[in-house]
Order: structure tokens, then C-alpha cells, then sequence
């Protein structure tokens, strides 16, 4: 299969490069030239609804609403720690001038608030809050500090012991900025002495447990390189709020709150995975606290036979809602095959699953011309071809599954 998936990644890469790697969102209708022209985007109901109109279409509306293509943050994360993860696997310097070129076009897109952080290239409207665009947000600064601290470790060249190269030091620098963001500027919903809760922006207090933990996350990898002793300890914390409301099935609702209740595939993946990488870049911190990390590998092991069991079937479809096989999409998809690559020395099936969920989603969303569709509905398959929700996900999936491949 090795060579099926090579193919894949590399007609995909080609497919994103060619665009510059700009597109379209599910999320991006209220970038429409057409709505902004009129009263309704001062409302709060009619940016939902438009939002929601144009998520929910069989048909890509965005070219009718004059919506144009953009560059996102997180997609251009995504790619760059798709290309790090090739570079691993292969060596080949074309991987690492990619993952360089990617990397200087996230830095130049970042915010600078008191400390670095990213946002989304579109207006958002959810049901508890506003964020315009390019408002600095938890879950894109996350995905920034894991592609820059991974830059760090797989570009630095050898020197001074406990020092890094001059030439991941911008990385490095931008990544802890970032973790200033973090802690000086999101709100923390829940706080006490063994928990935390960061929020969504610095403008809500919200409760959403993949994006609290992927706060969490973050401040455990760059405390791993560089920082505050205290980081960990917040990563620890935020890992312990979520894993104490985890459900007595295994499962995580997407936040602590009423409206907040579902479960669906790729934010348990979240989950899953910055737990465990939680658990890695604390590892020191956890040599001598054998309770927090019992109660995080516990909650880990729970959590991942309920998402194995519930959002998968035998081969390898991935669900979007545990109780329901339609939709299926290309970002559960590629989420879940980074969580398995992070869960696969944990768990002895998720090596097998992973390569069930590749081999579905290129048999069923993968498009003669290298890209994928965004959802398989139950009567009709949505080929809409979006940049960061499909084809980074992918890309990012495709290059963790095969750099596992190459260590066996």
C-alpha cells in the first residue's frame, strides 16, 4: 500500500502547490463580496444562517456569492508539518525547502498581540460568539506552535547541548511568543489549583474541551525546548480538566456546556491526540506525579475504544457522528490518521485501522486529479475541494501514515 499512498500525497501536494495553497472553507461565507454589500452582516442571525447555508449545500454556492479563494493559517500549518513529516521519513532536501518556504509564510501570517498568535482569514459566526477575521484564536495558534516546535526539532543541527541552531531560532522564538498569547490573553473559564480551561479567543468563555487542550498542548511543547517551568504544569492542568469530564462511555462532548452536548469524530481525535502528546512532552514532570498520569493514560485507553468502536466501520469508513455512518469526510478522515500515528506504541490495532481509513478515503473521496471531496451524504457525494478542512487534513494524515510506515 506504501506506494498507493506515496502516489496520493504527491498528487496532492502537486494539486495544493499549483493554488498556492489558497481555497475555499466550509466556514468562509461571510467573506462573500455579495453579503458584505448589504445590511444583513450586521446581524447576528443572517451570518449564521449564511454560514450555515453555505456549510450545508450539495453544491459549492461561493463562486455565485463571489467568496474568493484565501490562505489559512491552519492549512498552511497543517502543510508545513506534513512536509516535516516527510522530510523525516525521506531526507530528501525538496521536503525541507518546502517545509522552510511554508513555515516563513506562517510567521509572516501571524498577529502580533503582546505575543504571536494566528486567526482565521474569514469572519466567523458560531452560536456562542463573533470573531472577525483575522481575530487571534486558540486553535490555529495551536497548530502554528506544533509545526514550529517540530520545525525545531527535525531542522536544528547539531551543537552546544541545551541550545538550538540559529536557524530554527525564529521558530522557536515565535512558538514561546505564542504561549505568551496563550496565558497572558485567552480567558480561562475554569480555573483552580489542579485545572484549567483556556477559551476560543480572547474575546469569549467558551468552554471547548479539544480547543482548551490544544492550549494545553502547546505550552507542553514548547516547554519541552524552552520556557517557564510552569508550562507544563498549565498543560497538565488543562489535561486534567478535560479528561475529568470525560463521559462515562469513553466519550468527550465538544464542550462543558448544554449546547454544547454531541461528540463527532475529528475533535475526539483532537483530543486524543494532545493527550497524548501531553503525555510525551511532559514526560519529565510525570516521572514524579504517577497519578496524573495514570488518570491521562486511563482516560486515553478510554477514549480511544470508544472512538474506534463508534466512529469507524469494519472498512474503515470514517463517521462523522458515532450513532449515524453519513457524512463521511475527508477531515475526519485525516484527522484520525494523525491520532492513530500518535496513538499507534498505545494502542496495538491503530497501525491497521489507520491504513482501513487511508485506503476508504482514497478509494471513496479522492478525485482523478489528486484532490479530495469534502463529504460522502447519504445521496450524494459533496466533491466541493476544500483547502484547509480536506486537502491539509489529507496531506497531513498521508505524510504521518507513511513516515510510521517507514520506522516499521
Amino acid at each position: 500500500m506504501g506506494s498507493e499512498l506515496e502516489r496520493a500525497y504527491e498528487e496532492l501536494r502537486a494539486w495544493c502547490r499549483e493554488r498556492g495553497h489558497a481555497g475555499h472553507d466550509p466556514f468562509d461565507a461571510l467573506n462573500s463580496r455579495l453579503f458584505q454589500l448589504t445590511p444583513l452582516k450586521h446581524s447576528r442571525l443572517a451570518r449564521l444562517a449564511w454560514t450555515q447555508a453555505f456549510k450545508r449545500s450539495p453544491f459549492n454556492l461561493r463562486p455565485l456569492a463571489l467568496v474568493p479563494a484565501g490562505r489559512n493559517a491552519k492549512g498552511t500549518a497543517l502543510f508545513a508539518l506534513a512536509a516535516l513529516s516527510r522530510l523525516r521519513a525521506t531526507g530528501v532536501e525538496e521536503h525541507k525547502r518546502e517545509a522552510r518556504e511554508l513555515l516563513g509564510d506562517l510567521l509572516a501570517a501571524r498577529a502580533e498581540t503582546g505575543g504571536a498568535a494566528w486567526g482565521y482569514n474569514f469572519d466567523w459566526q458560531g452560536r456562542a460568539f463573533y470573531a472577525p477575521k483575522g481575530t487571534p484564536t486558540v486553535v490555529p495558534t495551536a497548530f502554528a506552535v506544533r509545526a514550529l516546535v517540530e520545525a525545531t526539532r527535525t531542522l536544528d543541527t547539531p551543537g552546544e547541548e541545551g541550545t538550538v541552531s540559529e536557524g530554527v531560532w525564529p521558530y522557536l522564538t515565535a512558538a514561546t511568543a505564542a504561549c505568551r498569547f496563550i496565558l497572558e490573553q485567552l480567558n480561562r473559564s475554569d480555573e483552580t489549583d489542579e485545572e484549567v480551561c483556556f477559551s476560543y479567543t480572547p474575546l469569549d468563555r467558551t468552554r471547548v474541551f479539544n480547543a482548551s487542550l490544544l492550549a494545553g498542548e502547546a505550552l507542553a511543547a514548547a516547554g519541552s525546548v524552552t520556557g517557564p517551568k510552569t508550562w507544563p504544569d498549565y498543560a497538565l492542568r488543562a489535561a486534567r480538566y478535560v479528561v475529568r469530564r470525560q463521559r462515562a462511555d469513553g466519550s468527550w462532548a465538544y464542550g462543558a456546556d448544554s449546547y454544547q452536548s454531541w461528540a463527532d469524530n475529528f475533535h475526539t481525535a483532537f483530543v486524543l491526540t494532545s493527550l497524548v502528546r501531553i503525555l510525551r512532552d511532559c514526560a519529565p514532570q510525570l516521572e514524579e506525579d504517577d497519578a496524573t498520569r495514570a488518570e491521562i493514560e486511563t482516560a486515553v485507553g478510554r477514549g480511544y475504544r470508544f472512538w474506534r468502536e463508534g466512529f469507524f466501520l469494519a472498512d474503515g469508513w470514517p463517521k462523522y457522528y458515532h450513532r449515524t455512518a453519513h457524512p463521511a469526510d475527508a477531515h475526519s478522515a485525516g484527522a484520525a490518521l494523525v491520532a492513530l500515528a500518535e496513538l499507534r506504541e498505545r494502542e496495538p490495532d491503530a497501525a491497521e485501522l489507520a491504513q482501513r481509513v487511508a485506503a476508504w478515503t482514497l478509494r471513496e473521496l479522492r478525485d482523478p486529479r489528486g484532490f479530495f471531496y469534502y463529504q460522502k451524504r447519504r445521496l450524494r457525494t459533496v466533491r466541493t475541494p476544500y483547502m484547509r478542512w480536506s486537502q491539509a487534513w489529507m496531506a497531513y494524515g498521508l505524510a504521518r501514515l507513511l513516515e510510521v510506515m517507514s520506522d516499521e
